[in-house]
């Protein structure tokens, strides 16, 4: 038995990990002695991993949307050699490429995976949050896996959360539920127990709780943000990592705002649509058939402001100063709508339509639009304006505020191509960079473009997982025979990923003051969201206001 790391518990017992010999062709067993309770994963290639480690009670039957509840010290020894259930969704349409789904869903999801570097102690850890759009994906998907960064010295750190109507529902009777009066948000509620698990339970494993990294790309960007901005995740992590993040227009609970209809009014048409007179009913629905029936009746899951756990939207909150203090790094990738062209407006088959569209729209800002996006290549020029209004402006506005705050903020664009992506027309697409960052180029989802097995791919997967493990470090994002990555500052620094890391000033001048304008119109006004209402499809800007100057 080898002594792995000291921590006292309440009992007072030593925590200790102990390795036994397998039978042959069998992996190596890891036992580690944590607060949480007794668990035994695997030695795998020098890293020991935990899978499906449950960090809280499952939320099943009475307890479907009530807020997370810790999980009591497990008694005995915890098989952690398999990945827990994903958390009910719904399966994927052949046509989307991001399409993957789970081989098991349950209710009793909320679990988590641990990768860690053998003998590690006080390693930096990263706490994984997947994507999805709030309505899918899970911790154990084959390309998040930690093994590589863990061979860098991050302890990582994968979890499932609530996802669709079981993770984001608001309705006033669970409202009046709540001592708080509040509903929604359980997906992120899970979120913050599973770090404050991390917290309690992490040493055990050789990790830092003091030096915790949040990550996630997508909604995991998203959730991310919304850690950043709720009170009750403050000083569960000490960095932050947004990649495609989008700083969307959130419902309210009870008012509705910039257009949005309020996030109880929304559940309530949602449970007479599916003839559920109370939340008894809604209770007694199986949980596969409620999501299903959910999406099918219109359902978008988003974290609700309810005063509490989200005080007020993110764009107020980062503009207050009030979001977490902690370095950041965020970027975006360059072809993000190219996978997500339901995101975009159609093609006008006449520049002159569009031009007087983006006219009618943008009024006085026109002239800087048609600039930045001008009428010779529409089709361009509509992925290039949907992608900036989500996630080049969000990016952008993550480093400037956190460095406002006096943070180390770094900011990236992932331009990557490689042959089986660029004939598809998919060009750096929204999530291309995930395989680069985890170092798992050759476990991408099934209907990916497939990256060529080249020294070069292999070089950028490596500087990448460099730049990111040494953030999770140092806060400083370094990698071997790459540039040194300078703060975002003054001259609005940024890393290019395109066939190699290259440093460069100025990410498409003026794309963020005219996406901030915009936005600061719509807020100012108070009726419109600043959602996915881009281009032609945006409706007439308001003037400009003292406010926007």
């Amino acid at each position: 038995m080898k002594h792995f790391h000291s921590l006292t518990l309440a009992a007072a017992a030593a925590c200790c990990l102990a390795i036994t010999s397998p039978a042959q062709g069998a992996a190596s067993r890891v036992t580690v002695e944590a607060p949480a309770g007794v668990a035994s994963g695997t030695l795998e290639a020098g890293v020991n991993v935990f899978k499906g480690l449950p960090y809280a009670l499952p939320p099943v039957g009475a307890a479907r949307w009530t807020p997370t509840r810790p999980m009591p010290r497990w008694s005995g020894d915890r098989d952690a050699s398999a990945f827990g259930p994903a958390c009910v969704q719904n399966k994927s349409g052949p046509w989307n490429i991001y399409a993957n789904d789970p081989k098991a869903m349950s209710e009793d999801c909320l679990t988590l995976n641990i990768w860690t570097p053998a003998n590690a102690a006080k390693a930096p850890v990263m706490v994984w949050i997947h994507g999805g759009s709030l309505a899918a994906g899970y911790s154990h998907e084959a390309i998040y896996d930690g093994a590589k960064m863990a061979e860098q010295g991050i302890v990582v750190v994968s979890i499932n959360y609530r996802v669709g109507v079981l993770g984001y529902l608001a309705h006033p009777g669970l409202s009046a539920e709540s001592p708080l009066e509040i509903s929604g948000n359980y997906g992120l509620l899970d979120q913050i127990e599973a770090l404050r698990w991390v917290q309690r339970n992490i040493a055990a494993f050789g990790g830092d709780p003091s030096n915790v990294t949040i990550a996630g790309e997508s909604a995991g960007g998203l959730s991310v943000m919304y850690l950043m901005a709720a009170p009750a995740a403050r000083g569960l992590f000490a960095k932050a990592i947004a990649q495609s993040a989008y700083m969307v227009t959130t419902p309210e609970l009870k008012q509705s705002r910039f257009g949005l209809t309020p996030a109880e009014a929304n559940g309530t048409a949602l449970a007479a649509k599916l003839e559920a007179p109370d939340v008894a009913a809604l209770r007694a629905m199986d949980a596969a058939r409620l999501t299903k029936a959910a999406a099918a009746a219109g359902f978008a899951p988003f974290g609700v402001i309810d005063g509490q756990i989200l005080p007020r939207q993110l764009a107020e909150v980062f503009d207050r100063g009030e979001q977490a203090p902690v370095p950041i790094l965020a970027g975006f990738n360059s072809g993000e709508i190219r996978s997500l062209r339901f995101l975009a407006p159609p093609t006008p088959a006449l520049s002159a339509t569009y031009e007087k569209a983006i006219r009618d729209r943008y009024g006085d800002l026109a002239e800087d639009y048609l600039r930045l996006y001008p009428s010779r290549d529409m089709d361009s020029s509509i992925l290039a304006s949907t992608r900036d209004a989500i996630y080049g402006w969000t990016a952008e506005r993550l480093v400037r505020k956190q460095a406002a705050l006096g943070q180390p903020s770094f900011y990236y664009i992932f331009d990557h191509g490689f042959p089986a992506a660029d004939e598809a027309g998919l060009h750096a697409f929204h999530g291309s960079e995930l395989p680069y960052v985890f170092g798992t180029l050759s476990r991408t989802p099934p209907f990916w473009p497939k990256a060529p097995r080249t020294p070069a791919e292999a070089r950028l997967s490596d500087a990448m997982v460099g730049y990111w493990t040494s953030f999770m470090h140092t806060g400083q994002p370094q990698a071997a025979d790459a540039p040194d990555w300078a703060p975002y500052g003054s001259q609005r620094v940024f890393m290019a990923f395109q066939d190699g890391p290259r440093l460069s000033v100025n990410l498409f001048p003026g794309m963020y003051e005219l996406h901030e304008a915009v936005v600061c119109r719509r807020r100012a006004r108070g009726d419109l969201a600043w959602n996915w209402n881009v281009g032609i499809i945006s409706p007439p800007l308001p003037e400009q206001t003292p406010a926007c100057r």
